[in-house]
């Protein structure tokens, strides 16, 4: 028989460390996700993931709650290909190799850096390649940051798009916004994106630089997280009450027009 090609929900606190706060200040585990899908993570004996460190990482707070079927040093992590940023990587093997293990019967966990895999996410080539090979492919419940973010907006769920970063040229990013926001406001369709954390000021300021002022803006800052927080208000209500925005934190922003 074929094994399954399982979907590890990942924490959201990848890379996140309250200001003055610890390792230890971490939310448990099972604060965050399901005790079966900490189970399953647990005997698994092969992975593929976006980096082989973090999933480590996470793999040692998986044995904190339930024990790993095997020493960590024995599960194979093979790192998704991704493209190439200017940093040397190993060379990959192509995705349907990576799913070699599942046709000899073995399951595979597939995991991302934060959140769901395949949202907003490279693995989804994985699940597509599974798919094609007739493998059985099985998502686990837990945390995205994009759909707590709409949840918490009060923004438009019925009808949402994620559109994922927007251009770092101040013009271009002015051009796209617009675009968005007549979108949204045609379709009455909610917009959501995201920034690198160092980029957030920068982009919370091209928001309230180019949408209107009537425009609904949420933003939600370190999901899950014990300084978690959003704020839904109008861009003329944001610009009479300024809030900061941390530059190492992950955040979500939506908007409605």
């Amino acid at each position: 028989m074929k094994g399954t090609l399982y979907l590890v929900p990942n924490t959201l606190d990848f890379g996140v460390v309250p200001h003055g706060a610890d390792v230890g200040a971490m939310p448990d585990l099972q604060d965050v996700l399901p005790l079966g899908v900490i189970r399953i993570a647990a005997r698994l004996p092969c992975w593929v993931a976006e980096n082989a460190k973090t999933t480590r990482a996470f793999l040692k707070r998986v044995n904190e709650v339930v024990p790993l079927s095997q020493a960590l040093q024995a599960i194979a992590i093979i790192e998704l290909p991704r493209a190439n940023k200017g940093v040397p990587r190993a060379p990959t093997p192509p995705l349907n190799a990576l799913l070699a293990p599942a046709l000899a019967g073995q399951d595979i966990g597939l995991i991302s850096e934060a959140g769901l895999p395949a949202v907003a996410d490279p693995g989804a080539a994985l699940v597509q390649a599974a798919h094609a090979m007739k493998l059985r492919v099985q998502a686990l419940s837990g945390p995205s940051s994009l759909i707590l973010a709409l949840a918490a907006s009060g923004l438009n769920g019925q009808s949402f798009a994620f559109v994922g970063y927007l251009p770092v040229d101040a013009a271009a990013r002015a051009t796209r916004i617009r675009e968005l926001e007549a979108l949204s406001r045609r379709a009455q369709q909610t917009q959501l994106m995201i920034e690198t954390p160092y980029r957030n000021a920068a982009l919370l300021a091209a928001l309230l630089g180019a949408l209107s002022g009537a425009t609904r803006l949420s933003v939600s800052c370190a999901l899950t997280l014990a300084p978690g927080w959003s704020r839904t208000d109008t861009v003329a209500d944001w610009k009479a009450e300024p809030t900061s925005i941390p530059i190492d934190t992950p955040a979500v922003f939506c908007f409605l027009a």
